[in-house]
């Protein structure tokens, strides 16, 4: 994966903070930038900030490439489609905890801004695209629902950008080596945001396996140089770390989200179809645990649920309600305690790589 990229370690960071992604691209690996909720001309600044920052070196872009969409057109910003009980029901749950509501003479314009950013067509995401191959300094592009459609795929590799595409279960794999991609993302349960239910341990050398010769990089649970070691002992030809970012400088996160992370533990990330209606990885909160009582209405499919809840979310981070505040993030949680730096989160996960290596070599008696 290194020779691959051009890159001199094979530590490959997503995030949709440009300051993350441009820091791990500067420290050696290789940055990918999230982009769902950006707009064309959003991505566009980004994009143009990274390529200062980043000098010649390469990053990439996560990018919503399915071969399939859920095409809602106007409908999507009407929240009175939404079930009545369903609407009813969040309401009164967030009433009951104190949290003010939006007030009405600004809660439309904040709605509209916010269910702007919930983009599901493909015309959308070719909008994306053209952004992103304008950009010579993109050299990789994640599809993050299913594989690129062949005509995707070929547009992006004529543009010199290796493809990859995240899976979590041997079959999809199966799927994107015939498809023709370059490199895969294997992703354990243990990872953060949409997650499957097959453990690192486990799906990383099926993967491997089923798609060889095809590099794979390892996700879901790494934040330590001895996880690393593990997901190259493994078969893995890189690490794909998202989490470990939270905690660091450079995250946009709001600070007192991070102070909820450093307290969390490895468990109070949990799966949960609260945010979009598929199982994702959450911050455990009062939100997400109210899913899961016996009153609670079953979650709306995707992109409804995220519809539901988009309200929930402005007013919950409106009132600063800690309580009910979450955030994707992997089970790495319960090892992100303090603030600090991207370059120091690579250092440190180098240094303990490189340690256990030299330690294993000696407990099996290799020089």
């Amino acid at each position: 994966m290194c020779q691959m990229f051009g890159i001199e370690i094979p530590v490959f960071g997503f995030s949709h903070c440009r300051n993350v992604v441009a820091e791990v691209s500067r420290s050696g690996g290789l940055g990918c930038l999230g982009t769902a909720y950006y707009s064309p001309d959003e991505l566009e600044i980004e994009l143009k900030w990274i390529d200062e920052q980043v000098g010649d070196k390469p990053y990439g872009v996560n990018l919503l490439l399915p071969e399939k969409y859920e095409t809602v057109g106007d409908a999507l910003f009407d929240t009175q489609s939404l079930p009545r009980g369903h609407v009813e029901w969040q309401t009164q749950l967030l009433d009951a905890a104190g949290i003010p509501r939006l007030p009405l003479q600004e809660r439309d314009a904040l709605m509209k801004a916010e269910l702007n950013r919930m983009h599901l067509t493909p015309e959308f995401a070719h909008e994306l695209l053209d952004v992103a191959i304008k950009h010579p300094n993109v050299k990789m592009a994640v599809s993050a629902l299913g594989s690129p459609s062949p005509a995707v795929l070929k547009r992006l590799h004529d543009h010199g950008i290796k493809v990859g595409a995240m899976t979590g279960k041997v079959e999809h794999a199966l799927k994107h080596k015939e498809a023709g991609l370059d490199f895969l993302i294997a992703q354990g349960t243990e990872a953060a945001g949409h997650t499957g239910s097959v453990s690192s341990m486990v799906l990383w050398p099926e993967v491997v396996d089923a798609v060889a010769p095809i590099p794979v990089l390892a996700a879901g649970g790494i934040g330590r140089g001895r996880q690393m070691a593990a997901a190259f002992a493994l078969g893995a030809q890189g690490v794909w770390c998202g989490s470990i970012w939270h905690g660091t400088r450079e995250s946009d996160l709001t600070d007192e989200m991070k102070q909820l992370l450093f307290k969390a533990a490895s468990g109070d990330a949990v799966q949960t179809r609260s945010k979009t209606g598929k199982p994702g990885r959450m911050l455990r909160s009062k939100y997400t645990e109210a899913w899961l009582q016996p009153d609670a209405p079953k979650t709306l499919p995707m992109p409804w649920q995220s519809v539901l809840n988009a309200e929930a979310r402005l007013r919950i981070d409106r009132a600063r309600a800690l309580d009910f505040m979450t955030c994707p993030v992997g089970q790495i949680v319960g090892t992100i305690n303090e603030e600090s730096s991207v370059r120091q989160v690579i250092y440190d996960l180098l240094d303990e790589f490189a340690d256990t290596m030299s330690g294993l070599a000696n407990k099996v008696g290799l020089s």
